[in-house]
């Protein structure tokens, strides 16, 4: 493993958002500059996948996108909270396990919007009105409880948490799939305001950052010849969620 010749962690993807936009979110909140090592074609692509193979067993490596180096500052109790608050040690497990259900949750939904620009035609009106409908009576309310019940800024604690930078990234991802999703959550959009003027957020939020836009016709192309998608993988996609969510609900 090794550092950037500035010192930074180095992340290996391509040039799009995919599951690599939720480290460049998790990074820039905590403050941590980071540069990028971007594959556009899959001949760069199998290459890293073989660096990554001979680095599978050391920390801070991940399938398809990964840290060069992971700064000591990010360690795994760290990506919870980037900058921890102060707990008793009995009650720190259950701090991280209610961030990490809160953040696995958020990923469903944020992995239904990322496989929608991978509708086939005929289904995307379809697909879309799946995602709001999802979003808007089964995730949403979730945390809109969780904010009331907490009564704090944050979901977890008082202090920003990984769960916290998960749902900001959420919920402006469907915002970009309709723009009034948040009109009946009132507390979902106070806290969208208040996290969104963190200033490691809000530098990250202004145009020039490191977050990627949404996928356009060209990043699509390169995406689907890099990782070989195919036309439909939305729908493909649900189904595995729906196995996940069965096997939840049957414990």
């Amino acid at each position: 493993e090794s550092f950037s010749m500035a010192g930074k962690p180095v992340l290996h993807y391509f040039n799009g958002r995919g599951r690599m936009e939720s480290i460049r979110w998790l990074l820039a909140a905590a403050g941590v500059e980071f540069e990028e090592k971007l594959f556009e074609t899959r001949e760069e692509f199998e290459n890293t996948a073989c660096m990554e193979e001979t680095l599978e067993n050391r920390p801070g490596t991940k399938t398809t996108c990964y840290l060069e180096q992971e700064p000591k500052q990010n360690s795994n109790n760290n990506k919870r909270h980037p900058k921890p608050e102060r707990y008793h040690l009995a009650s720190l497990e259950a701090v991280f396990l209610v961030i990490d259900m809160y953040v696995e949750g958020l990923r469903d939904l944020s992995d239904m919007i990322m496989y929608f620009p991978l509708s086939l035609p005929e289904e995307k009106e379809m697909n879309l009105e799946y995602i709001l409908q999802r979003a808007t009576t089964r995730f949403f309310p979730v945390y809109e409880k969780a904010l009331r019940d907490h009564q704090q800024d944050f979901l977890v604690g008082n202090r920003l948490s990984w769960a916290d930078v998960q749902l900001l990234e959420v919920i402006l991802m469907v915002e970009e799939c309709k723009a009034s999703v948040l009109s009946g959550f009132p507390l979902l959009q106070e806290f969208k305001v208040r996290t969104s003027q963190i200033p490691t957020i809000n530098r990250f939020l202004q145009p020039g950052s490191q977050r990627k836009p949404l996928f356009n016709d060209e990043s699509i192309g390169t995406a689907k010849n890099i990782f070989k998608f195919e036309q439909g993988m939305f729908l493909k996609n649900m189904s595995t969620i729906r196995e996940k969510n069965s096997e939840d609900l049957g414990k």
